[in-house]
C-alpha cells in the first residue's frame, strides 16, 4: 500500500514534538520533525505556559513535515498534560496567559471548596483523585483572584484542545483530558454543572465533550496555506498524554484487569484498563483517579510525583556545573548504599521546592533518616521511594479490581532507567515489560489511523504497537533486603502532607 502519514504534536512539561508517524499497513515508524523547549515561565508572582510561542513552534514543525512528506500527510492531532486550559472570550481573544498546574495560587484551594461541596459528593459525581492543581480547583481561584476575566469567559479549552482550535477553529473538549478536571460526571460522562454551580463558578463556557478519534474538519485554510500542508484533517486522539500512552500498551489482555500500566515520566500514572468508574469508598481512602480512556474505558490510576524528583536534582546538580546525563546519575544510583534513606514522593513538599536535593535532604532529616548528601544517594533515594510507591499503588489495584495483577507495562521515558524497573519488579513481584519509551505519541498517532479506517479495534491498535515497538522483560527477584524498606515506608505515608 502507499504510505500514510501521521502527524503526532506531543507537548510535556519539559519539551514538546511534532512527530510524524508512517505507517505502511502494518508497521508504525517514528520521524521527529522538530522539538523545542518547554516549561513554566515566571510572570509576577506566577508561573504560567507561554502558549503563543508553542503554537509557534509547532507551526514550524507542521512546515518541516509539509516539506518532507507532502501530500502523504493525511491528518494531525495533539496531546498535552492535563489540568490546565485556556479560555477564549466571545471575540475568540485568548483571557490571560494560562496558568502552570504548579502555580501557588491554588494552595489551600481544596480545603476552601470542600467547605462549600464535601469531599465526598465530588468524589461520587466525578471519580476523580484529589490534587490542588486540578482544574476544578484552578477555577475556584480565578473566582477569587480574576472574577472578571472569569466572567468575560465564552469558551473552556483544555491545553491541547486549545492547540486544536488554533488548527481548526473547533471548540470541542476531548473526553480523556476532559476527565482531568474534576469537573465530568463518571456515570454520565457529561460535565457536572452542579459542582460548578454550588461553587458560584460558571459553566456557559464548556463545549461539547468529543471522544478520542473524532474528526474535528479541516486546518484553518489560512494555516494550510502558510504551512503547506494541504488536505489535512485535524483528528482528536487520547488528548491527555497518559491517556494516549494507556492506548499504545501492547498488551493482548485488553478488556482484562489483570494487567496494569505505569506511565513513567516527569509524572508516573499506574493503573488499571477499566470498564466503568470505580466509585467505591475504598477508591476514595485510597485517593485513587478514574480518567477517561479510549472506547468509554477509564484508567483506575494513580498519580504519583514521578521521574520529577530526578529531573529537578539534575537541575539542581547543573546550577553547580555538574552536567551529568540521566545515565551517569542512574550508575550513581546503581553504586551507591541501598535503602540509606527513602521519602514518601507524594509528600506535597515536592510538588515544586526551589531546591528537590535540599527539600528531599530536609525530608530524612525530619524523619529521623540518614541525610543523603552526594548525587549518588539523592538518585537512589529518588528510585527507591518511587519503587516503594509503585508496590503500595499495586496492592491498592489488586485490592479494587479484584483481580491479582500479573504483569506491568511502563512505557514512556521513564522506561528506560534498567535500576528503577528491576526495583519495581522485585517489589511488586510481577513481570515488568518496558516499552514502548514513546507510547504516548504511538496512541495518538495510532487513534488517528484507526480514524483513518486503517485499524479496527483496540486490540487491533495495540497489535500495531507490538509490531512497531521493542519490548523488554524484567522478571521479579525475591529478596529480603527490602523488608525494612517497606517498613519505613509504610511509617513515612502516615506523615502525608497532602
Amino acid at each position: 500500500m502507499k504510505q500514510k502519514v501521521y502527524l503526532g504534536v506531543d507537548l510535556g512539561a519539559e519539551s514538546g514534538r511534532v512527530i510524524a508517524g508512517l505507517w505502511d499497513g502494518s508497521k508504525l515508524t517514528l520521524e521527529e520533525m522538530h522539538r523545542f523547549g518547554n516549561g513554566p515561565v515566571l510572570l509576577g508572582d506566577s508561573i504560567r505556559w507561554d502558549v503563543m510561542r508553542l503554537w509557534s513552534e509547532i507551526q514550524q514543525g507542521m512546515s518541516i513535515a509539509a516539506k518532507h512528506f507532502g501530500g502523504d500527510i493525511v491528518s494531525i492531532g495533539a496531546d498535552t498534560w492535563g489540568v490546565d486550559f485556556v479560555l477564549l472570550n466571545k471575540e475568540e481573544e485568548v483571557l490571560g496567559m494560562p496558568y502552570h498546574y504548579r502555580d501557588a495560587r491554588t494552595n489551600n484551594a481544596m480545603e476552601e471548596v470542600f467547605q462549600i461541596v464535601p469531599k465526598a459528593d465530588i468524589f461520587s459525581d466525578t471519580g476523580l483523585q484529589f490534587m490542588q492543581f486540578n482544574s476544578l480547583y484552578q477555577l475556584h481561584a480565578w473566582k477569587k483572584h480574576s472574577p472578571a476575566l472569569l466572567n468575560s469567559a465564552a469558551t473552556f479549552l483544555m491545553m491541547p484542545d486549545f492547540l486544536h482550535w488554533c488548527m481548526s477553529g473547533a471548540k470541542v473538549v476531548e473526553f480523556t483530558n476532559a476527565t482531568t478536571t474534576q469537573f465530568v460526571n463518571a456515570t454520565k460522562r457529561n460535565w457536572s454543572k452542579d459542582i460548578l454551580t454550588k461553587l458560584d463558578i460558571p459553566s456557559h463556557f464548556l463545549p461539547e465533550i468529543v471522544k478520542p478519534g473524532t474528526h474535528l474538519g479541516n486546518l484553518r485554510a489560512n494555516l494550510a496555506e502558510r504551512t503547506g500542508l494541504k488536505n489535512v484533517k485535524v483528528v482528536a486522539p487520547p488528548t491527555h498524554d497518559t491517556g494516549a500512552a494507556v492506548a499504545a500498551i501492547p498488551t493482548r489482555r485488553t478488556g482484562s484487569a489483570n494487567w496494569a500500566y505505569l506511565s513513567s515520566g516527569t509524572w508516573s500514572l499506574m493503573g488499571a484498563e477499566i470498564q466503568k468508574a470505580s466509585l467505591t469508598p475504598q477508591t476514595l481512602a485510597y485517593n485513587m483517579t478514574n480518567e477517561g480512556g479510549v472506547d468509554d474505558t477509564y484508567r483506575l490510576l494513580k498519580n504519583i510525583m514521578g521521574m520529577w524528583l530526578v529531573q529537578q536534582c539534575k537541575k539542581s546538580f547543573e546550577k553547580e556545573g555538574k552536567n551529568y546525563t540521566y545515565a551517569e546519575l542512574e550508575q550513581m544510583a546503581t553504586k551507591a548504599t541501598a535503602l540509606r534513606s527513602i521519602v514518601d514522593p507524594d509528600d506535597s513538599r515536592f510538588l515544586n521546592p526551589a531546591d528537590m536535593p535540599k527539600a528531599m535532604q530536609e525530608y530524612c532529616k525530619e524523619t529521623g533518616q540518614p541525610i543523603p548528601t552526594t548525587e549518588g544517594e539523592l538518585m537512589r533515594c529518588a528510585r527507591e521511594s518511587l519503587a516503594l510507591k509503585y508496590r503500595e499503588t499495586m496492592l491498592a489495584l489488586n485490592e479494587l479490581t479484584g483481580e491479582k495483577i500479573e504483569v506491568l507495562h511502563i512505557v514512556g521515558g521513564g522506561s528506560k532507567d534498567t535500576l528503577l524497573n528491576q526495583m519495581t519488579a522485585d517489589l511488586c513481584e510481577v513481570p515488568v515489560m518496558t516499552g514502548p519509551v514513546e507510547g504516548t505519541v504511538i496512541g495518538n498517532l495510532l487513534t488517528q489511523a484507526r480514524a483513518d479506517n486503517e485499524l479496527g479495534s483496540l486490540g487491533d491498535l495495540r497489535e500495531a504497537v507490538r509490531a512497531s515497538s521493542v519490548v523488554r522483560t524484567f522478571e521479579p527477584n525475591k529478596s529480603a533486603h527490602w523488608d525494612e524498606g517497606i517498613k519505613c515506608f509504610d511509617k513515612l505515608k502516615k506523615l502525608r502532607k497532602l
